[in-house]
């Protein structure tokens, strides 16, 4: 099945139906109309398979889609014209420019987590640079999956759009193809698999993985205003199942406990004395994942770090949002992503210490840090590599489609989001054109001492040399 769908859409793709930029208006165009009028069954499918409250399904996916839509309208017409560069002194006379083209056919493979955005997304950006699409949704949100595959048929060309539903076997097969583009959103062990199948076709290839995201919170900060952005960029991000979603906490070890009984006063405030009946927070996505959470906890020496919540529900595959003091740094809790509803801190000497700490580890896709101090951000935004960062505020990066999102090292490579998905999914072809006069004789054989000179002062930027080269010196012998 998949090569034949491959076969087809390379088929449309080089009959040129998807590089006129009205096609790709059109097919963006489309989408923003799907958004505005299958909200609700967005809505419902999020609910489905996540639980995801609707404001959370608006906030963080469907008005983000939506956004993201508009914005590659508004910029795509400059976006696909020829970009005019200088051109050298050696190549005089000449015009030069950079000349933007689609790659071709590309396979975007999304997550659950976001099964919506994260699908949605990436496909803007392919259409928008000219491509032909693949989108495999994940299959463990297969309500989103299956309204992907029933709605983008009725609203974009098929012919060149199209969506292939499954697991495993679907997806392996899929990656035996070749494409002219892997673009892949999940976890890292997956990560290497796509790449490892990409490059026996030599596709190039953008990984949306994850990592442990640290937030630093300085003894200075307006606390109360930083833990509600803190809980609401965790437990408010699809419960903590989000790749820029705090993965720990790092603070000294004086100003601890403050900051715990503010993080319980906020938890308590926003989603009530008994947060498995909250109705605004999202559940754990399958039983699978659940067993995975509640294992990180089981060992007694995490388990006694609990200073906070704990509280589990199998049948509705929700876990209270849970703080854990000084966690051993050897425990699988702490040497993993945890994408869940725990939220371990670290307590350092001095806050200046936890920059180190956080260089220890592997790259994270996001980095945050809460103070006033101008040289510890100074120090943290200098030193410290990670795919994305904010200070004073948690997520929030993404939404702006001015800044590239991404990862670097393990949490990824290739980034996307406004301009940066178009660039994503093009190639940047160089193109010099030259006319048939300003013949340099000095360029062909048989060379000579006189010609060399002339070559050398061509090339160090002589003006000189350009006039004796345009004039033909030294003369040919014919």
């Amino acid at each position: 099945m998949a090569e034949a769908v491959v076969r087809e859409l390379r088929a449309s793709f080089t009959a040129g139906r998807t590089r006129p930029v009205e096609w790709r208006a059109a097919q963006l165009t489309a989408l923003v109309r799907m958004i505005e009028e299958k909200e609700a069954d967005i809505s419902a499918a999020l609910q489905a398979d996540l639980a995801k409250p609707h404001m959370e399904s608006y906030l963080h996916e469907i008005s983000l889609a939506k956004a993201s839509c508009k914005f590659s309208l508004k910029g795509m017409k400059s976006w696909t014209k020829p970009e005019k560069v200088p051109s050298a002194i050696t190549t005089f006379p000449s015009t030069a420019q950079i000349v933007p083209e689609p790659l071709g056919v590309v396979l975007i493979i999304s997550a659950w987590n976001y099964p919506f955005l994260l699908s949605i997304d990436p496909v803007i950006g392919a259409i928008a640079a000219g491509n032909a699409v693949v989108l495999k949704p994940s299959e463990i949100a297969p309500a989103t999956s299956s309204l992907f595959a029933k709605l983008l048929p009725e609203y974009v060309d098929n012919s060149c759009i199209k969506v292939v539903e499954g697991g495993v076997d679907e997806t392996t097969d899929l990656l035996e193809q070749k494409w002219d583009k892997i673009f892949y959103t999940g976890n890292g062990t997956i990560g290497r698999i796509v790449m490892a199948a990409a490059a026996k076709h030599l596709t190039p290839v953008a990984l949306e993985l994850g990592g442990k995201c640290p937030v630093i919170v300085d003894s200075d900060v307006d606390l109360h205003v930083a833990v509600k952005r803190i809980v609401v960029g965790k437990w408010g991000c699809n419960n903590g199942q989000a790749c820029i979603a705090p993965d720990y906490i790092i603070t000294t070890k004086s100003f601890a406990p403050e900051l715990v009984d503010s993080l319980k006063r906020v938890i308590k405030r926003f989603y009530g004395e008994d947060p498995l009946q909250s109705a605004d927070m999202s559940r754990i996505v399958n039983s699978k994942h659940f067993n995975r959470l509640t294992s990180l906890v089981e060992d007694k020496k995490v388990a006694d770090k609990i200073v906070y919540g704990g509280q589990t529900d199998e049948k509705q595959l929700k876990i209270a949002p849970t703080l854990l003091l000084d966690v051993p740094l050897d425990t699988a809790l702490m040497t993993g992503e945890i994408f869940g509803p725990y939220l371990p801190i670290v307590t350092v000497e001095k806050i200046e210490d936890s920059i180190d700490f956080i260089n220890s580890k592997t790259k994270p896709l996001a980095a945050y840090l809460f103070t006033k101090n101008k040289k510890l951000q100074d120090n943290f935004v200098t030193n410290v590599p990670a795919g994305g960062m904010l200070v004073n505020d948690v997520a929030l990066h993404l939404t702006n489609p001015h800044l590239p999102f991404g990862g670097v090292g393990e949490s990824g490579m290739g980034s996307y989001h406004g301009k940066f998905s178009f660039d994503c999914f093009t190639h940047k072809k160089a193109v010099l054109i030259r006319g048939f006069g300003g013949e340099a004789t000095a360029r062909y054989p048989p060379y000579t001492q006189e010609k060399q000179k002339i070559l050398r002062g061509l090339i160090n930027g002589s003006f000189i040399a350009l006039i004796l080269a345009l004039l033909g010196f030294p003369r040919e012998k014919r």
